[in-house]
């Protein structure tokens, strides 16, 4: 037979990798949005409004820290698959899948054995599916991408025998100006560097050191960005963030020992992990610290004997968790200090260790090949299905956060936001008992204060509602959001100065509040003042073009004012938007058969809409009904309109509607003598 020449065997290679990882990810293939993916992907504006590029490289816009390549990236992704989730984890996935395989080239590169085993263990590790399955790590892979490139293309320049060497240093450059752009942890990449050329015995002379510079300037640079941006956009201030040095160093050495043992036992992988309490004070703290000064002190005396990879693996795995470890607070600590994703990069220094101490082993002989190639397929095999396993807990919203309570009992966070995801769905009694779990775990919580508020008044609970927000407000009096969640209490209560008072404070806070202008709109009106609610409808719907409620209260005020096209405008839109709502079809249906213009008049849609509202829940209703008989009449069916009308009127006097009773009556008259309604 015919020998597999190298590069055959190589590409056979990658593509069992790839189709591998593609499998071991089949569970987060059609997975959903979770979490903070509203903000980055289907909430996010700067991805749909006509300047948001511009914003998203030039302004404080983004919802989080400055990605602006990872922006730009979903603002395509946006344009291409709309709101459809697939994509986007496909996406994820191709990444991770292409870093694999840089994993696996920048290590050949660097000669280290065992390099396409410590790409298997990369791309397969249970710890990685954090940054591939969950959207908004694209971020991740996406600096992971370029930030591998850079290494390689640092590699290649490094060759004194490779033609037009200095190619390579500016794609190295290029690629790492690029990585920073995706997300700012990048700025480590300078020590590995230094670390290649310490690994390769090459000696760090001042023209090495030169042509690292620009690196560590740059890295320098948007470290710095970083730091302001988490400290005084994010507002990682206060208590909470006010370490002290020796707490952080603390907090640092036990974080980077959680991070090693997920990687070589990962068990019990959740979401967010329950936060430590650090404490100078605490001789038990210290452990972490003195155990990391002993493994340091025994790779430089074993050095001799073991060679430079331990140390090189050791000083690559500190260096990139660097900015995560607690020595910079980020907004994430909120919930927890330590996150798989992570160490996404991190992982590589140990995986390589390991890989090339079985690839060693195995050299020594067929015996050892043979039980170093069934270990390291077992290890592989493990891993995948633990991949698998984990994936599946990002199919949804509410699977993650009951993966991640199960795990975590004391997260307050995950009982809030499956409280969220439980009112969405219309379970408003689950979702309170979650949200009072979560406020019984973190009283000083506002939002899960808010929360409860906005679902005790779904319930009808409107004093409860009304004394929560005031909670979340006592305790965030600047959140617009608590603000309008109170004006809708006071609202429900009748008390509409107040509500309008609420609202109006909620826009002082935040002018461009979609849901304060819509809300206003709503106290405005039912007050009368119909010029002024307009007004604030019309706000509301420039700013969030789908909120359909806003059509059809608009509708009704442009009816009101005899602008009958733009009111049937405003309702198609509102039907368009919230095909099942039966005031919408209603309402439409009624402005089609109400018109006093003959030409915008049209039965026939009319008796559709109708059907279509007669059959939702709700759809029982006199003026169902009445609209009903109106178009049965506009399409001459004169003895059907009767029989509706007579069953409207009936539901509307045993419901005390007197005055829709009066108009029935009217209506009634007309169809009995075979004409069609008209307005009084």
């Amino acid at each position: 037979m015919l020998e597999t020449s190298p590069h055959i065997r190589r590409c056979l290679l990658a593509l069992l990798l790839a189709l591998a990882t593609a499998l071991a990810y089949h569970s987060a293939w059609h997975g959903g949005f979770i979490w903070d993916d509203d903000d980055y992907v289907t909430k996010n504006p700067l991805l749909t409004a006509g300047h948001g590029l511009q914003r998203i490289w030039f302004s404080l816009d983004a919802p989080s820290q400055y990605f602006p390549l990872t922006y730009t990236v979903l603002r395509v992704e946006r344009s291409l698959w709309g709101l459809n989730p697939t994509g986007y984890h496909w996406v994820n996935l191709v990444l991770h899948i292409a870093n694999a395989l840089l994993v696996w080239r920048l290590l050949a590169r660097l000669k280290i054995p065992g390099a396409f085993l410590a790409a298997s263990i990369f791309a397969l590790h249970p710890v990685q599916v954090e940054s591939v399955a969950w959207i908004t790590e694209l971020k991740n892979v996406l600096m992971g991408f370029f930030f591998l490139l850079t290494l390689i293309a640092w590699v290649a320049f490094l060759d004194e025998e490779a033609k037009r060497r200095w190619r390579f240093y500016a794609a190295a450059l290029l690629c790492f100006l690029v990585a920073l752009s995706a997300k700012s942890t990048a700025s480590t990449l300078p020590a590995a560097l230094l670390l290649i050329l310490w690994l390769k015995k090459k000696p760090i002379t001042k023209s090495r050191l030169v042509q690292i510079v620009p690196f560590v300037l740059l890295g320098l640079a948007m470290g710095s960005v970083a730091i302001w941006w988490e400290r005084y956009h994010q507002g990682t201030r206060g208590a909470l963030f006010a370490l002290p040095p020796v707490e952080r160093l603390l907090l640092a050495s036990r974080a980077t020992w959680f991070y090693l043992g997920k990687l070589f036992w990962p068990v019990n992988l959740t979401f967010i992990y329950p936060q430590w309490r650090i404490s100078s004070a605490n001789p038990s703290d210290y452990l972490w610290l003195f155990a990391g000064l002993a493994v340091a002190t025994a790779i430089v005396f074993l050095r001799q004997r073991t060679g430079r990879g331990f140390e090189v693996a050791a000083l690559f795995f500190v260096a990139t968790l660097g900015p995560v470890l607690g020595f910079i607070m980020l907004y994430t600590f909120r919930y927890t200090y330590v996150a798989d994703h992570y160490q996404y990069l991190a992982c590589i220094g140990p995986i390589a260790l390991v890989a090339a101490g079985l690839a060693r082993w195995a050299g020594r002989g067929a015996a050892h090949r043979m039980i170093s190639t069934a270990l390291s397929l077992s290890v592989v095999a493990i891993l995948a299905a633990l991949t698998w396993r984990q994936s599946a807990t990002y199919r949804d919203v509410e699977t993650l956060w009951r993966s991640t309570i199960a795990k975590n009992p004391a997260c307050w966070m995950a009982y809030n936001n499956l409280g969220i995801e439980l009112a969405r769905r219309g379970d408003f009694g689950q979702a309170i008992q979650n949200y009072e779990r979560s406020i019984e775990l973190e009283a000083d919580f506002a939002q899960a204060h808010y929360n409860l508020g906005n679902a005790l008044l779904q319930k009808g609970e409107v004093d409860r509602a009304m004394a929560e927000c005031q909670v979340s407000l006592r305790l965030g009096p600047n959140d617009p959001d608590a603000h309008v969640a109170l004006g809708n209490a006071f609202l429900a209560a009748d008390r509409g100065d107040e509500s309008i008072a609420q609202y109006e404070e909620a826009l002082k806070w935040q002018p461009g509040h979609a849901d304060a202008h819509y809300n206003l709109g709503r106290a405005l009106q039912q007050k009368g003042d119909i010029t002024p609610a307009a007004y604030h409808y019309e706000e509301a719907l420039a700013l969030s073009p789908d909120l359909w409620e806003a059509h059809l209260n608009l509708g009704n005020i442009r009816l009101q004012e005899g602008r009958e096209e733009e009111a049937i405008w405003h309702y198609r839109n509102a039907v368009a938007l919230s095909p099942n709502s039966v005031a919408a079809l209603n309402n439409l249906g009624w402005a089609l058969v109400s018109a006093s213009r003959k030409s915008l008049r049209n039965g026939p849609e009319a008796l559709q809409l109708v059907g279509q509202a007669r059959n939702l829940p709700g759809g029982n209703d006199p003026l169902v009904l009445h609209t009903l008989g109106a178009a049965y009449a506009e399409t001459g069916q004169f003895d059907r309109a009767t029989a509706a009308a007579r069953h409207a009127l009936d539901l509307a006097t045993s419901g005390g509607n007197f005055p829709l009773a009066d108009e029935i009556r009217r209506a009634l008259q007309r169809y009995e003598k075979s004409l069609p309604y008209e307005k009084p």
